[in-house]
């Protein structure tokens, strides 16, 4: 295992860069650790059921993905040694090497983080939940890490009226934008939350470790992820938490607090995934 070097960007957010080989790498950001309110509040407009009650997270500090885990990032993984189940080497159907990979299942892209992780020797996986709102909102308290609003300028999302009325293309005060119909490279958009991380709003939606719970009665407080009962991943059922929104999802549910859920052997194009390494593991 080569020895990491953290870096310091221009903004402070400190991070390092995994070499995937041929030239392909992967950036890793350093979050670092506090508290923050999980949830979002009732008055919060489209606040639903499942983001409550709000309640206080500890998170120690952990690196997550700068980006959404790439098609070439993919490819160059799904290279390596198997470690419990195989791997398609190019699922995705909007091809793109710095597009989202998607239509990838929990199961693989578990199998994805084994992998890298038998490879660098450090310890990947799928952030929980809270480590994954924490990043997202980057110490904000509102809908989204830029704000009050959202806009199809900031983010890629369905901003156009839902022809059956059952969604509008705006949030609150916001304007309604265009629908792309298909995902954007990584990036794109050019907006970072205060921790450097893109693409926390629409895009693709991301896998997280945890169980699907209805609400955060009974939640952890201390960052974990949240399982009904063993924590061996390989034998893992069920539903497993979605975050982030997609391009294909109305702007309420692209919020910081918005939870989504799909059964971890499902996959579609609106799905993909960012990942997490223990800071321990890496300096």
């Amino acid at each position: 295992m080569s020895r990491i070097v953290i870096k310091e960007t221009q903004k402070t957010a400190q991070y390092y860069v995994e070499e995937l080989g041929n030239g392909i790498t992967l950036e890793m950001v350093l979050i670092p650790g506090d508290n923050f309110m999980m949830g979002s509040p009732e008055d919060e407009l489209k606040h639903g059921d499942s983001e409550s009650p709000q309640h206080t997270v500890n998170i120690q500090q952990f690196c997550i993905g700068k980006y959404t885990v790439t098609q070439e990032q993919w490819k160059a993984v799904a290279a390596l040694p198997q470690v419990n189940k195989e791997l398609e080497a190019d699922p995705s159907r909007f091809k793109g090497a710095n597009r989202p990979v998607e239509q990838v299942s929990w199961y693989d892209a578990v199998e994805f983080c084994d992998r890298l992780t038998e490879q660098t020797k450090r310890n990947y996986r799928l952030p929980s939940e809270a480590e994954w709102e924490y990043a997202c909102r980057a110490g904000t308290t509102t809908p989204f890490h830029f704000g009050e609003t959202i806009t199809t300028d900031l983010a890629n999302y369905d901003g156009t009226d839902d022809k059956d009325g059952r969604w509008s293309g705006s949030y609150g005060r916001g304007p309604k934008g265009i629908y792309r119909e298909e995902t954007t490279d990584v990036g794109s958009f050019g907006v970072a939350n205060a921790f450097g991380l893109y693409d926390m709003h629409g895009n693709i939606w991301e896998w997280c470790l945890d169980d699907w719970h209805d609400n955060y009665e009974g939640a952890p407080t201390n960052g974990s992820a949240w399982f009904n009962e063993n924590d061996n991943l390989s034998q893992k059922q069920g539903s497993a938490v979605l975050r982030g929104g997609s391009w294909g999802s109305n702007p309420e549910d692209c919020r910081s607090a918005y939870r989504n859920s799909d059964d971890r052997g499902y996959d579609n194009l609106f799905i993909g995934f960012r990942v997490v390494c223990a800071v321990g593991r890496i300096l």
